[in-house]
């Protein structure tokens, strides 16, 4: 990841890109103070940097993107993420979504199973600011069971059922945010975990995402 300048000019564009998602609903003020304090065109390719900051994902590589930044807002803000919380996330990505996690305090475990974009985390611009944050590769699936339980789980695929080996991983009273696929798009739900297991379930809005697969791809 090239190391860019955060200039007068990219601030503007945020705070103008954070009255946007006021606009459309966001109203965790930590939430958006946190994407405040990010560079979203450090994440992104510099060719990108005049419309880094317009409210819509754009593709990385290996057929991903980064997600558009009311997504993230959305996702975050259902999670309620308290400081020091472990938090699963399944799909690196661009390691956006990862970061504003850290920010906000959390101790972050975050998978991406496509190896070339896992390979680009070992370059991540803040990996000295945000210690709390850990990389793996693998198949979010699985989620990762040796670091387990967690206090909330996120995921940023379109996931075609609700994994059960993560539900496992999850502690009780804990959140799970995930799209589900409902047709075409996906649904955004939040599951909470009750004590037998089992869980309750929030329906919220769609959203399209890109398709959470299984297994690790080495390509």
């Amino acid at each position: 990841m090239k190391i860019q300048e955060d200039t007068y000019r990219h601030k503007g564009l945020r705070k103008k890109l954070l009255d946007i998602l006021r606009e459309k609903g966001i109203t965790d003020e930590t939430v958006l103070n946190a994407m405040n304090n990010i560079p979203r065109h450090f994440f992104m390719d510099s060719a990108l940097d005049n419309i880094a900051y317009e409210d819509r994902a754009f593709p990385i590589s290996d057929g991903q993107t980064i997600s558009q930044p009311y997504t993230v807002a959305y996702q975050t803000q259902l999670l309620q993420v308290k400081a020091n919380e472990k938090i699963l996330e399944i799909g690196t990505g661009s390691i956006y979504q990862a970061t504003v996690l850290a920010e906000l305090g959390a101790k972050v475990f975050t998978i991406e199973r496509q190896k070339n974009l896992f390979d680009k985390t070992k370059n991540y611009i803040f990996k000295n600011k945000y210690i709390n944050l850990k990389f793996f590769y693998g198949d979010g699936f699985e989620g990762l069971p040796t670091y387990a339980l967690f206090d909330k789980i996120i995921i940023t695929a379109a996931a075609p059922f609700i994994p059960p080996k993560l539900i496992h991983q999850l502690k009780t009273g804990g959140y799970m945010v995930l799209p589900v696929n409902e047709g075409e798009n996906q649904r955004m739900k939040r599951l909470t975990k009750k004590e037998d297991g089992s869980f309750d379930e929030e329906l919220f809005e769609n959203f399209s995402f890109v398709p959470m697969l299984a297994g690790k791809n080495v390509g």
